[in-house]
This record gives structure tokens, sequence and C-alpha cells, in this order.
């Protein structure tokens, strides 16, 4: 849902803000030709707009003005951004750009962008102007991001919704019969290692079933109870919110996807298998001890556990309580060269025994946590190496060898 313009004209803020302005003083009738719509767009490839995208466009025919209001504003090259966004420290920014900008950034990337104008009365419209020229000030236009309750999709429907002068109901659907994850992988489907990435980092709070205003934080759900949604004002009356619905740019030709890595996070883990059950035969028909093998192993879970236990401090709370910590956490590093030592003096060190269980209980954990594309399979190769440590080194005499 991350927008790709980076760069917001300050020029075009600051007509809005005079426009707002203007408007917001004036006699309601000059709300007349005002029409306030919500854009929604299609994913294309690039990595920060697979979810989607929202905004709001303020468009008067008669004054020539046509703006769109973006809360999707970033700058990627601000220090340490990617460790900010994982830690759910980034911020974001509202930014104004002309609505033939924004088409055309769509429109070069093949995405179609629908828009549903409101049915609003020249009260509500003033309220959403006067609401939109306090959250244009500079001390304003920025806020804490976060990627499933408060996004660029988040802030445009609360700006809309929120200055109504009736309530929003939306049209009923079932509730609770989809989790954050599921909406993800949705997402992501053609993309295994972004979809994988994701998996790695949701917890446990990721596959709770969530209501109707939590499937929002996606663009295209939020475009499609918009669809269906009504107004009901104190009276009991009612009317649709959405009064026309219309695609503003077509899809297109999306621009070449670059080639990813060729295979996918479930055949890297079979590799990995496979190469283990080689090291692991050979060894007992060699009566011989591969040290280096499981020393690259322990390194290797023990540095990507690292990230797993940091996801404790994060701000997301969707990322805290992970169980796949229990598989991939930095509790290896601290026991690589004791274990490598016992092993190359051909004896069983403990911590066999304690990456066994916690193998085991991570297991267990896949009945209340979904885990990411192949871990199952590298806890079974970790599991086989366990018992190839514990149990069956007491029965040969395996003799020394450094890899």
């Amino acid at each position: 849902m991350m927008d790709s313009i980076r760069i917001v004209s300050r020029r075009l803020a600051l007509v809005m803000i005079l426009f707002i302005t203007c408007l917001c003083t004036s006699a309601n009738e000059m709300y007349d030709s005002l029409e306030i719509s919500l854009l929604t767009c299609a994913p294309h490839d690039e990595i920060y707009s697979l979810y989607g995208h929202t905004a709001i466009r303020v468009e008067d025919k008669s004054q020539g003005f046509d703006m769109v209001v973006n809360y999707g504003l970033f700058d990627s090259s601000a220090p340490h951004f990617v460790l900010r966004f994982v830690f759910g420290l980034t911020d974001y920014s509202m930014g104004i750009t002309s609505f033939e900008r924004f088409r055309q950034e769509y429109a070069y990337y093949g995405s179609q962008v629908t828009q549903q104008t409101l049915d609003l009365t020249e009260e509500e419209k003033a309220h959403i102007m006067e609401a939109i020229s306090v959250n244009s000030l500079p001390e304003n236009v920025v806020y804490r991001y976060n990627y499933f309750y408060d996004n660029c999709t988040t802030r445009a429907r609360d700006m809309l919704a929120d200055h109504l002068s009736g309530k929003v109901r939306y049209k009923d659907h079932q509730e609770g019969t989809t989790t954050f994850r599921n909406l993800v992988h949705e997402c992501t489907a053609r993309h295994p290692w972004a979809r994988f990435g994701n998996d790695m980092l949701l917890g446990l709070q990721a596959d709770r079933p969530i209501g109707l205003k939590e499937q929002q934080f996606l663009p295209r759900n939020l475009m499609r109870d918009f669809s269906g949604a009504e107004i009901e004002a104190s009276d009991g009356s009612s009317r649709r919110l959405v009064k026309e619905e219309r695609i503003v740019v077509p899809p297109g030709e999306a621009v070449e996807e670059s080639g990813g890595f060729p295979l996918s996070p479930l055949a890297c883990a079979l590799i990995l298998l496979a190469i283990t059950i080689l090291v692991t035969v050979i060894e007992l028909r060699t009566k011989k001890t591969f040290w280096l093998f499981d020393a690259i192993l322990m390194v290797a879970s023990g540095l990507a556990g690292i990230l797993l236990f940091l996801m404790l401090f994060s701000e997301h709370p969707t990322v805290r309580i992970n169980l796949q910590l229990l598989l991939l956490n930095p509790l290896p590093l601290f026991f690589v060269i004791p274990v490598v030592k016992a092993m190359r003096h051909h004896q069983s060190h403990y911590w066999w025994r304690i990456w066994k269980v916690l193998i085991i209980l991570f297991i267990i954990g896949g009945f209340f946590q979904e885990y990411a594309e192949g871990m199952y399979i590298l806890a079974l190769t970790l599991l086989m190496r366990c018992v190839m440590n514990v149990f069956l080194r007491k029965d040969h005499a395996i003799t020394k060898k450094g890899a």
C-alpha cells in the first residue's frame, strides 16, 4: 500500500490549503460543484504495491481544481528505513498532488484506478474539507504507520467516514471467517518470497479471526465495503454512501517484472533436507563426523533467530508472539563452539536434547499458528541432526573428521 510518489510539490499543497480555506469560509452553495471520491488503485508488481493503494480525490470542475490527498508517502532513503519499518517505527505522511500526476503514475504501471464518488451533503463536504485543511498543516501531516491498523487506506477511510452527519452502515457479510495472514496470502500469491518473509515475521495474532473494519486495511476490501454502504441519519433515513463508481485509469500493460529468485522457499527447504539426508547416510557408513555441517546449521538458524527474537520488541502487535521462535532463535550461537568441541572428541552435547525439545514444541505450535512455507521441512531437517547426535552416535564409533 505504499505509494511510490516520493516528492509532492509544496506549491500544490499550498494551493490545496488555500482552496480549502476559501471553501470553508464561503457560503455552502460553493460546494455544489465539489466532488469528493475514494480512489482505489490495483496492485502492481513493485514489492511496495502488492496490496494496492487508496487515496482521496477532491475535484471542483467550476474552479478547475483537481487534487489527490494521499496518505501513502514515505522516504525510503531515510536512515535505517527498512529496519524502522520492520520494528513499526516508520513515519508516513499525508501529501497532495495533482490528479493528473497521480493518474500518470498508475497508468505507467498498468494499474487500474477505480473512483467511488460519494453522495455527500453540503455540510458533510464542508466537514471533510475542513478536516483535510487541518491535516494539511505541517505539524499534522506525519503519522506513525502501522501496516494493519493505521495505513494509507484506514487513514482515507477515517477522513471520510468520521466526518459525515450520519453513521456509515456497511453491508452485512460474514465476519470472523478470515485472518490478517489469509488476506496477506491473497495479495502475495504470485510472490512466494514476499509471502515467506511476511509469514516469518507474522506471529500468533495474525491468525485470529478479524472483523469487517479490520479487514478494511486492504484497499480492495474498503472499496467493496463502500460499494454497499449506506449513511444512516439520526432521523432513521438513509442513503447510499457511493453515488457513482467508475474506472478513471483503465488497466494496461504492466511494467515488466524483474526476475526473482528461481527457487521457492519450499524447494530450498527440500534441497536442504536432501543434503542433510545425504550427509547423515555418509556419516553412518563411513563412521565419520561432519561437524562443520552441523556448525553451519547452528550458525544459520541462530542468525535467523536474532531477527525473530528482536520482533518481541516491535511496535507491531501481530509479530510479537511468534511460535517460529521455538525453531529459529539465537540460542545455537551460544552453544556452537562447545558443541563442535564435543563432536570433535566423539561426544554428544546436551544442546541436542534442548534443541530436540524446542523443535517438538514448534511442531505442536503449528496447531495454533500458521508457519512460513518450508518451516516444517526445516524442522524435520534439524530434528534429524538432533537424533543423529543424541542417539546414533552412541552406537557407532565415529572417527574425527573436519569437513
